[in-house]
């Protein structure tokens, strides 16, 4: 079995096209270097284009979807995994991967990164976590994280298992 990323992204149709350009080209990236991605499947925003990328890769896509949303999956993904709540959802996104992505997204993105890296400070999930900071859209999500450092509500060491990259690019090029 080929190594998978998660990816946690938007779901938004009404996005700048930016977002899904830097999707396509991380998707592209990622299969390139031999992974395999796992996302929450459907058809609309970054998630969406991530799909339609690994497509045109022929890259291996495992879309993994709550079932009230039947209807809205990909069903070009390579797999299409079912679970019944938005929890076992992000569970499964999880299960076996060796890296977790943010990209740009709304409060299902932030949920996603948020309890991931809990996991991962709690050592229950074991794979590297990057977030796609692109044009500063997380600076506002870094700025609180560095009060909470401030405060000492969470120590900086837990903070940096975090590792925030400014492009694609970047992200590809730092991948581990």
């Amino acid at each position: 079995m080929e190594k998978q990323v998660v990816i946690f992204c938007a779901s938004s149709q009404t996005i700048d096209p930016k977002y899904n350009k830097a999707a396509r080209e991380v998707a592209r990236g990622l299969h390139r270097k031999g992974y395999g991605i796992v996302s929450g499947g459907t058809v609309r925003g970054t998630m969406g284009a991530i799909t339609d990328e690994s497509i045109r890769c022929g890259g291996a896509h495992t879309a993994v979807l709550p079932r009230f949303m039947e209807g809205m999956e990909n069903t070009g993904a390579s797999r299409v995994l079912w679970t019944d709540t938005m929890s076992a959802r992000k569970e499964l996104m999880r299960e076996n991967t060796v890296a977790a992505i943010a990209l740009p997204g709304g409060i299902g993105t932030l949920d996603e990164l948020m309890e991931t890296h809990t996991l991962r400070k709690l050592k229950k999930y074991n794979g590297s976590i990057y977030v796609l900071n692109l044009d500063g859209f997380y600076n506002p999500l870094k700025a609180l994280l560095d009060h909470y450092v401030q405060t000492e509500m969470t120590a900086k060491a837990d903070i940096d298992l975090i590792k925030f990259v400014n492009t694609s690019q970047e992200l590809l090029e730092n991948f581990e």
